[in-house]
């Protein structure tokens, strides 16, 4: 019986010790998430929620765009078009916060399911159209919003992990 209470409270100990996510990490992260299941679903608003009004995007053909509102119409072309049906995963490799206010979030993304690729940009041999999505969130009033969002196509030949 001592082996277990002394098992429980080393446990417990270590669990304690752990570092545990800030509610803003664990607010920007929450982003991501919901940009995952906004994608599955085809909604382009669900998906720009986050999106600031004056933030700025590239997508993956070089396309620079400013505005919420472009942003929302480019996402709901691509789900009505080449995208439609698409799935999304995203996995975080990194995300910094340079100010308590300013998060660095980069993504590394797999879309599979496209219709039609954009020329240019290639699948790899798992039919994945691979990318990686830089996005800078800012907390104003107590809400974190994207302000830039720069997606590039990962070319063929480059090493990528699989995604989790």
């Amino acid at each position: 019986m001592n082996y277990l209470l002394v098992l429980s409270i080393a446990l417990a100990a270590t669990i304690a010790a752990m570092p545990q996510a800030s509610p803003d990490e664990t607010a920007v992260r929450n982003i991501i998430q919901e940009e995952i299941t906004a994608w599955n679903s085809s909604d382009a608003a669900a998906y720009s929620r986050h999106f600031a009004a004056d933030g700025t995007f590239t997508n993956i053909r070089g396309e620079f765009f400013s505005g919420r509102q472009p942003f929302i119409e480019k996402h709901d072309n691509l789900f009505k078009g080449p995208f439609h049906g698409s799935t999304l995963k995203q996995d975080i490799v990194s995300l910094k916060f340079v100010r308590p206010d300013v998060a660095v979030v980069e993504v590394l993304t797999s879309v599979t399911g496209i219709q039609k690729l954009f020329p240019g940009t290639n699948t790899d041999d798992k039919g994945r159209l691979r990318t990686r999505l830089l996005q800078v969130v800012v907390k104003d009033g107590g809400e974190w919003r994207i302000t830039a969002y720069h997606n590039t196509d990962v070319k063929s030949g480059v090493p990528v992990p699989d995604p989790q």
